[in-house]
C-alpha cells in the first residue's frame, strides 16, 4: 500500500503544478473514500493554489441536500451508480465553484455488497470545462482500506487523464 500512496502523491504533485499553471481549481465529492483523497491532497503545502475543498457525502441525504443529487436518481439507480456519481461531480463543481470536480461513490465493504453490486464496486465522475465523463470500476479481493486507496488512485488518474485529454 505504501507504493500506491507514493504513486498517488506523485500524481497529486503533477496535478498541483499543472492546475496552478493553468489557473484552474479542483473540488471533490467523496463517499466511500470518506475524505481520503482530500486528505492526501491537503498533505502537500501550497495546495490552496488549486484545491478549493470537498464534500464528504456518505449519506444519501447529504448527496441530495448539499450536492443536489436527485432523489429519483438514487431511487432508480442506487447511491452506487454512474448517474449518481455524475450528479455528485456536477454538484461539487457548482457548489464549490471550481473548474474541475471529481466524485467517488462505492461499496468499500466488508459488507453492503449485493450480487448486482458486490463489494469493490465503485463509480467515478469527472466534470470540467466542456467535459463530463463517468465510469464504474470493480476492485476485487481487496480489503476495505485497499478498495478505498485503489479508488483514490483511480480518481486521481481519471482526473489527470481528463485534464490532459
Amino acid at each position: 500500500m505504501a507504493d500506491v500512496k507514493r504513486e498517488i502523491q506523485e500524481r497529486i504533485s503533477q496535478l498541483h503544478a499543472q492546475m496552478t499553471d493553468m489557473g484552474q481549481t479542483l473540488g471533490l465529492a467523496e463517499s466511500c473514500t470518506g475524505g481520503l483523497i482530500s486528505g492526501m491532497i491537503a498533505e502537500r503545502p501550497g495546495v490552496s493554489s488549486f484545491f478549493v475543498g470537498s464534500v464528504v457525502s456518505y449519506s444519501s441525504a447529504v448527496k441530495s441536500s448539499i450536492l443536489g443529487v436527485k432523489n429519483s436518481s438514487i431511487q432508480c439507480h442506487g447511491e452506487v451508480s454512474v448517474p449518481v456519481a455524475l450528479e455528485m461531480a456536477r454538484g461539487a463543481r457548482e457548489k464549490l465553484k471550481t473548474h474541475w470536480a471529481v466524485s467517488v461513490t462505492g461499496i468499500a465493504g466488508p459488507t453492503g455488497g449485493t450480487d448486482e453490486k458486490p463489494v469493490g464496486t465503485v463509480c467515478f465522475a469527472v466534470v470540467g470545462p466542456g467535459f463530463e465523463e463517468s465510469m464504474i470500476q470493480h476492485f476485487k479481493n481487496e480489503s476495505r482500506s485497499e478498495i478505498q486507496l485503489e479508488s483514490a488512485r483511480f480518481a486521481i488518474e481519471f482526473l489527470w487523464d481528463s485534464i490532459n485529454a
